[in-house]
């Protein structure tokens, strides 16, 4: 896969960044030297290779799972322009 001046334009205008041809020719050398290195990271063979969440190994701290509401509903919509039993109170924009 390669970047053209026609991507890198396009995605630019997308991005809604504004870029110079100078700017845009240059853009299409650095993302295709940057797509060949991706296409390298994916010949390695990873096989057997067991994912890691830290290059150290670590116990990972955890918390129970379980579904509050924080106690904090007053806090919540405490800044809200209308609320009703601590629901946000909102015009209906669907008829």
């Amino acid at each position: 896969m390669s970047v053209d001046l026609a991507t890198v334009k396009r995605v630019a205008r997308l991005a809604r960044i504004a870029v110079t041809e100078d700017e845009a020719n240059r853009m299409v050398g650095e993302l295709n030297g940057i797509i060949d290195f991706v296409e390298q990271l994916s010949e390695v063979d990873v096989a057997g290779v067991e994912p890691m969440t830290s290059v150290m190994p670590m116990e990972m701290r955890l918390r129970a799972d379980v579904v509050t509401d924080g106690n904090k509903a007053d806090e919540i919509v405490a800044n809200a322009p209308a609320t009703d039993r601590n629901f946000f109170m909102v015009p209906k924009v669907v008829e």
